[in-house]
């Protein structure tokens, strides 16, 4: 079965960085576009960034460009966020995201912590 296992979550000073992975399996991983999202408490769950299936187009949200990197290792079925100069308000539970074959099924992991606070 399909399983998106998220690791690399935190506790982080302002500043700080922290790398993200989404382990993935069940599926053709190199086949699939990922995405990585995010919910802090009290709001709704964002978009993140995103990488196409061969890594070679990737999309961010605004706020973000800059700061985060998405990037995946398809030899490794896994997909990365790199987090750089974390701010307070990216503090949040961080999500892998897959849509899946032509019903567009879509597929969360378990989601990791990140907690940016001195």
């Amino acid at each position: 079965q399909v399983q998106l296992v998220e690791s690399g979550g935190g506790l982080v000073q302002p500043g700080g960085s922290l790398r993200l992975s989404c382990a993935a399996s069940g599926f053709v991983f190199s086949s699939y576009t990922m995405s990585w999202y995010r919910q802090a408490p009290g709001k709704e769950r964002e978009l993140v960034a995103g990488i196409s299936s061969a890594g070679d187009t990737t999309n961010y949200a605004d706020s973000l460009k800059g700061r985060f990197t998405i990037s995946r290792d398809n030899t490794k079925n896994t997909v990365y966020l790199q987090m750089n100069s974390l701010k307070p308000e990216d503090t949040a539970v961080y999500y892998c995201k897959a849509v899946l074959g032509s019903w567009g099924r879509i597929y969360w992991g378990q989601g990791t912590q990140v907690t940016v606070s001195s």
